[in-house]
């Protein structure tokens, strides 16, 4: 059996399908993740990520071993703000990508992969012995994704008029400590939203409460085809320690400025950069039907190949859609293999699907310039 979550009987109680994910029991759907997709893309739904690992770090010292640590500079932070950012090797590689909080100059919140849980403790505690600080992972919490365009209306049946004020007023990626909730402005759907970390014995009832404000309960399979349809990477799938960020279309998330700033993977990605990027992560929408998946070979015409990291069935374009490393010459078009036989494929530039910042609606995005939603953090 496998460790449990808060809400580990109120998925039960919810007929929740439980499936192990990186050694948790988790809820897969609770009986259709394709109207669970929708729930969260046209109204609102309520995730339990409580297998995602929260690190509290404390200390005099901690803005400098983060500073050194982590790919984007945590300078850029003021209190109650984050950012995205991955966590390399000495060779650039992606030993995970993470959300980082700044609450106050002495102390920073961590959220981790689940996946990762054990080699990145290992990792921040073999460097954090150089610095003053402590770090301490908040087994004590669960966390609660609320997503969707709804959201935000029906969050009045689940607060009083005080703290909703505060929850409402948040900018995107800024968070507010708010009694014994810590509540953050992100989200890993494309869609607007909160993240709700609290003591997993409060977790229950607020749960219910979400419930009762007719906010749907969803489960991880839904939280994948939502993401990938946003565009945004999953660790261990998109990325890992054998591609560098400048690989993953995640270049935007290196601050290489200040020069003098070193952290950890910098030579690698300066040398990398100066020579030139053989390969990129790109979008793919099928043109024919059929579904892509992971690890199907990509096609470029006299360029060569590439994989699909990431593929799925798009609930909201009713496409196959996938994430693939391809070479970096890629054109407008190429061609997947599927079950031996070769499809068409358009190449975009991700997300697939964006928020209508007016109406709330989706779309097909293959702008090239097109930029996600600043509301939108990549978590896995």
């Amino acid at each position: 059996m496998g460790k449990k979550t808060a809400l580990y009987s109120s998925h039960l109680s919810a007929n929740a399908k439980m499936v192990d994910f990186a050694g948790w029991e988790m809820p897969l759907h609770y009986g259709s993740q394709v109207q669970e997709h929708h729930h969260v893309r046209q109204d609102a739904g309520v995730f339990d990520v409580s297998h995602m690992t929260i690190v509290d770090a404390k200390g005099q010292e901690v803005a400098a071993l983060l500073r050194y640590l982590l790919a984007n500079n945590v300078d850029r932070l003021t209190s109650g703000k984050a950012l995205y950012t991955c966590m390399l090797n000495p060779q650039g590689g992606i030993i995970d990508d993470l959300i980082v909080y700044k609450i106050r100059d002495d102390f920073f919140r961590l959220i981790v992969n689940s996946a990762t849980h054990d080699k990145d403790l290992a990792w921040l505690n073999e460097h954090a012995k150089k610095y003053s600080i402590t770090l301490v992972e908040r087994t004590d919490c669960a966390m609660l994704a609320v997503q969707g365009p709804q959201v935000r209306n029906k969050l009045s049946a689940v607060f009083d008029l005080n703290d909703l004020k505060v929850i409402l007023d948040l900018k995107p990626f800024h968070a507010v400590s708010l009694n014994s909730l810590f509540v953050a402005r992100t989200g890993y759907t494309g869609e607007d939203g909160f993240e709700i970390i609290l003591p997993s014995d409060e977790a229950a009832a607020l749960w219910e409460k979400l419930i009762a404000a007719k906010i749907y309960p969803c489960g991880l399979g839904a939280r994948d085809t939502l993401r990938l349809e946003a565009g945004l990477n999953l660790y261990g799938a998109d990325m890992d320690e054998t591609v560098t960020p400048l690989e993953s279309n995640l270049a935007w998330t290196v601050a290489w400025e200040p020069k003098e700033r070193d952290f950890i993977g910098r030579d690698a990605l300066e040398k990398q950069r100066q020579s030139g990027v053989m390969r990129c992560l790109k979008g793919l929408v099928l043109l024919e039907p059929g579904v892509l998946r992971n690890h199907q070979k990509v096609i470029v015409e006299d360029m060569g190949e590439g994989e699909i990291t990431s593929g799925s069935f798009s609930p909201t374009l009713n496409k196959g859609i996938a994430l693939a490393r391809v070479p970096h010459t890629i054109g407008a078009q190429c061609m997947v293999e599927i079950r031996g036989k070769q499809h068409r494929a358009e190449v975009i530039k991700p997300p697939f699907v964006t928020k209508n910042k007016t109406a709330g609606s989706v779309h097909i995005s293959a702008d090239p310039h097109s930029k996600r939603h600043n509301g939108v953090d990549v978590k896995s």
